[in-house]
């Protein structure tokens, strides 16, 4: 039997470096798409796949963010990252609010369509051993992301940010995840990476050298990952 999903978990603590002087007073998921902030557009394509409570991390300027927030018709509860130093640390801390329960992570700045999480809820729900599910999308070349390996929708391997044209697979990490509480066991071992941040694919690798069943959720339809100010002005015409 499905298991339907109704937490989820929203990554807005940075601050958006590469949106320049648009984030110098305003944390990035408050930057505006058809005049309504990202978060309210993520908050809602969410609710309509099926999610009815939110926690949300925050960390730079949150206090733009919670306030726009407050009174929000669902529950929210916001969760502060003191050190932004990595997603698998942003995730880690919202363990209490996941609790038991299977959820959908994305983040502040991803835009899509609510089938793409269902995608995720789907694949998430193959067998009762699945362990997670990665949002996917079919590009030329994933080299500015993380390539996706899988055979039959079982994921084998993902290489982050993968050297331009050395790819064999088309899929490229979407930034939206359904996953078991079992991934927090895996947040909780994580090392620095090189670039001294504690990241999420680090935990999906050592899930996947475990043997855990990693399924991929197709996502069709928009998308898109709103990282620089031209993506604004990309965003208008998608929602």
């Amino acid at each position: 039997m499905d298991q339907a999903i109704r937490k989820a978990v929203i990554l807005a603590a940075g601050r958006g470096t590469r949106m320049g002087e648009l984030t110098a007073q305003l944390p990035k998921p408050m930057l505006r798409v058809q005049d309504k902030p990202l978060i309210q557009h993520v908050l809602e394509r969410l609710e309509a796949a099926g999610i009815r409570e939110f926690g949300i991390v925050v960390g730079y300027q949150s206090e733009t963010l919670t306030s726009f927030l407050a009174g929000w018709h669902l529950p929210i509860t916001f969760i502060h990252q003191e050190t932004v130093n990595g997603t698998g640390a942003a995730t880690l801390l919202t363990r209490d609010f996941v609790g038991g329960d299977s959820f959908v992570l994305t983040f502040g700045d991803i835009l899509c369509e609510p089938g793409a999480y269902q995608a995720c809820i789907d694949a998430h729900n193959a067998t009762p051993q699945t362990a997670g599910s990665i949002g996917v999308k079919d590009v030329d070349d994933p080299w500015q992301g993380a390539a996706v390996y899988e055979v039959d929708g079982r994921i084998e391997r993902i290489v982050e940010k993968p050297p331009k044209g050395t790819s064999t697979t088309r899929w490229n990490s979407a930034g939206v995840y359904a996953f078991r509480p079992v991934l927090f066991d895996y947040l909780a071992r994580l090392t620095p990476s090189i670039r001294g941040e504690y990241e999420l694919t680090s935990a999906y690798e050592q899930m996947l050298a475990d043997g855990l069943d990693l399924r991929i959720g197709r996502l069709d339809g928009n998308w898109r990952d709103v990282g620089r100010p031209e993506d604004l002005a990309a965003s208008e015409s998608m929602m």
